[in-house]
């Protein structure tokens, strides 16, 4: 980890790489947020940092009395979960097979159900004494109200529940050191976190305008105070999207499972029926959010884009590439870090120079004598091979003071959206 400070910065900030390895785009979008008025105390980028909208992927800021919507995201909520099952070890035919399931019902990319789901599955919002799973017209006006976005997109987002998106999003069959076959999915609130994000990140420009903001137009770094009305609904919006992308993850993990139940089966054991395989309990991390805590003896509203929480004793997931291990780990509790560490193995090219540059036979080649079931399959796939990402065993390297490796994982079968 190394530190910098320019005049132009408030806060200096931390880096967990060596400098050089981080973009210079990025370095100086964590310059425009570590010279923001209400910057806290400073700015972090992880390992696996690179250039984003506004902010840096990989970047942590501590803001005092405002929240920022492009230093969140357009995804709020994207994270991962990961299952342990009991089993040992798993065929190439099952593999397939279950790979073959999984897309049957799950959709990827830009498609998604042709049926909305249950809505008992949506999150629940509050009024006074009542709970309700979103839309409601005996809650109409106070929904339009208090969550605007939510209530206008609510039935589209009934569709979404359980789907998996595109870009860099996942579902993994992996074999961890530990012995075990595990699951590992990542996804997040699909179109109704694009929406709430762009909603609040125009208001949030209008009213810095409208204030004229010492924020420069250019950072892309328009903020809300959190006591104005704005700020408020953009919070709660936010949280109902990160509750939303956990409710996504957890249907799609569940209808895996399912599928893995019913490729083994069950055993017949003195004539009683046990199942074949179970699992553990699920672990679940988001990383493009902002929470309320306490550090260095303040309440500050903390920033995580593409960052995991890594307090300590907390479980995390940091995931590799399609063709390179994945970790389950365990925080340290690093405070100069604000407790964080990376979201996985970061981009090292962007995805239209990956199209560009990364040699389509090469990439196919180094997947298929791992034996991984892959998802490279022709030019437009390049901008998710391996190729395309950074080392994850140096990001791991970089952040040894951040978190505890407790499980590596290889990938046996991999669904890309």
């Amino acid at each position: 980890m190394y530190k910098f400070k320019e005049d132009k910065m408030k806060v200096p900030c931390y880096v967990w790489s060596k400098e050089g390895d981080i973009e210079k785009e990025a370095i100086e979008q964590i310059k425009n947020a570590s010279s923001l008025p209400f910057a806290f105390h400073h700015t972090v980028l992880c390992p696996d940092a690179h250039l984003g909208y506004g902010a840096p992927i990989g970047g942590v800021l501590a803001a005092e009395n405002v929240i920022i919507p492009s230093f969140v995201g357009v995804d709020i909520g994207c994270g991962m979960c990961a299952v342990r099952t009991n089993l040992l070890g798993i065929g190439t035919e099952a593999l397939q097979k279950i790979i073959d399931e999984i897309r049957k019902v799950i959709p990827v990319g830009f498609k998604k159900h042709q049926e909305k789901q249950d809505r008992g599955l949506m999150p629940v919002i509050k009024y006074g004494d009542y709970e309700v799973n979103g839309y409601s017209n005996l809650y109409e006006e106070d929904l339009a109200i208090r969550h605007p976005v939510v209530k206008r997109e609510f039935f589209n987002a009934l569709k979404s529940l359980g789907t998996l998106g595109g870009g860099n999003h996942f579902i993994e069959i992996q074999k961890g050191n530990d012995d075990y076959i595990w699951i590992m999915i990542h996804s997040g609130s699909r179109n109704l976190g694009k929406q709430v994000a762009d909603y609040y990140n125009e208001t949030a420009k209008e009213i810095n305008k409208k204030w004229h903001s010492v924020v420069p137009k250019e950072f892309d770094l328009a903020f809300l105070p959190i006591d104005s009305e704005e700020g408020k609904a953009y919070i709660r919006e936010m949280n109902y999207c990160i509750d939303f992308a956990f409710a996504n993850r957890l249907l799609m993990m569940k209808r895996v499972k399912g599928i893995f139940s019913d490729t083994f089966g069950v055993l017949n054991f003195n004539d009683q029926r046990i199942k074949h395989v179970s699992f553990g309990n699920m672990i679940n991390v988001a990383h493009n959010y902002a929470a309320l805590e306490n550090h260095f003896g303040k309440n500050v509203w903390v920033h995580r884009k593409g960052a995991t929480l890594a307090r300590k004793h907390t479980d995390g997931i940091i995931p590799g590439s399609q063709g390179t291990k994945s970790y389950i780990v365990k925080g340290k509790g690093n405070r100069d870090s604000f407790e964080s560490c990376s979201h996985g193995a970061g981009r090292r090219m962007g995805r239209k120079e990956a199209k560009r540059t990364l040699n389509l036979k090469e990439e196919v080649k180094n997947l298929n004598d791992q034996g991984i079931i892959h998802s490279v399959q022709n030019i437009k796939d390049l901008d998710e091979a391996p190729g395309a990402y950074k080392s994850i065993e140096e990001v791991m390297k970089n952040q040894e003071d951040l978190v505890e490796i407790l499980v590596e994982l290889t990938p046996l079968a991999v669904i890309k959206g």
